[in-house]
């Protein structure tokens, strides 16, 4: 049987990856700092690491046919201080660091590293863009962008370990149980549509069963490899998502309200410009790839996450 280990696990993304990995027959590790190995379950087991000590579970490494390399701190979890900034980038790279020397000093099966990375490579929107980022274009100088440039160019060297690397830059993750859409959720739950700004800032959003079967894609087809945009093929600007979730929540019965740009500089420091920032990103390479969507719309989306007029 495969096994796919899984670094940052038990996180959104990573917990329903390993639900949707297990359902396909896979063997499952889930490796994280504070985890217990009696924890183990049918077809999921748990190993350790710690990035700080540069120490891992060796033997999680030898069983491992794939790895997928989710772990990193929250972007938006916390304000941006430069001790944050750093916690962030350093979260990214000295994990990937840790999974290299392991690869590369210890005996192993592993046949191919599908890492994460994110939009934030591309920064915003020119003013002319006809068809949105794609995989080729150079990343920004600001913090998301440095970010993820120094992200990827962390687990790149497990190339010249003749190890297969897939990066997906994953855009905003539409899914149950956190991450972003309990954010928009928030203040739709009271009755009011908050519209961020302006509202006409684009977001390129993936549901996150799409993003996971992207991840398995990567793994079953040997033919992937190189940076990948994991983003729906139907961006919407921040008002229409808004609005649509609304509708779904409250019917009728909301109050669209927007909340000025300068109120969320406030509020949320440096992070605010990248909720005001519009980012319009390109699913071409994954679908010519043969990727096909399950939730292609931000309705399809919020139809399966939440259903239909929760109130008439």
């Amino acid at each position: 049987m495969r096994t796919v280990l899984i670094t940052g696990g038990t996180g959104l993304v990573g917990s329903r990856l390993t639900q949707l990995l297990m359902a396909k027959g896979y063997d499952v590790i889930v490796m994280g700092r504070h985890l217990k190995k009696n924890d183990a379950v049918n077809r999921l087991t748990y190993a350790v690491w710690d990035i700080e000590q540069q120490t891992i579970d060796l033997a999680a490494i030898a069983k491992a046919d794939y790895i997928v390399h989710l772990a990193g701190a929250g972007v938006a979890e916390k304000r941006w201080t430069e001790k944050r900034k750093t916690e962030i980038v350093d979260s990214r790279t000295q994990s990937s660091a840790l999974l290299v020397k392991a690869l590369k000093e210890n005996s192993n099966q592993v046949k191919a590293v599908i890492s994460a990375s994110a939009i934030g490579w591309y920064g915003a929107d020119p003013a002319i863009h006809k068809d949105g980022f794609k995989e080729d274009d150079e990343p920004v100088t600001d913090f998301l962008g440095e970010t993820c440039r120094l992200w990827e160019a962390s687990i790149e060297p497990v190339t010249e370990l003749g190890k297969r690397l897939v990066k997906l830059r994953t855009g905003i993750v539409l899914g149950n149980g956190g991450g972003a859409l309990q954010e928009f959720m928030k203040p739709v739950q009271f009755g009011v549509a908050a519209i961020l700004g302006g509202g006409n800032q684009v977001i390129s959003w993936v549901h996150i069963d799409d993003l996971c079967n992207m991840y398995i894609a990567a793994i079953e087809n040997a033919n992937m490899q190189g940076s990948y945009n994991a983003v729906a093929p139907a961006p919407v600007n921040n008002k229409q998502l808004t609005v649509a979730l609304a509708k779904k929540i409250r019917g009728k019965f909301y109050v669209p309200i927007h909340v000025p740009s300068f109120v969320l500089k406030m509020v949320l420091g440096q992070m605010s410009i990248e909720v005001l920032k519009s980012t319009t990103v390109s699913s071409s390479k994954i679908q010519a790839a043969g990727f096909s969507f399950a939730y292609p719309t931000v309705d399809d989306a919020l139809k399966q996450l939440i259903g239909n007029n929760q109130q008439a």
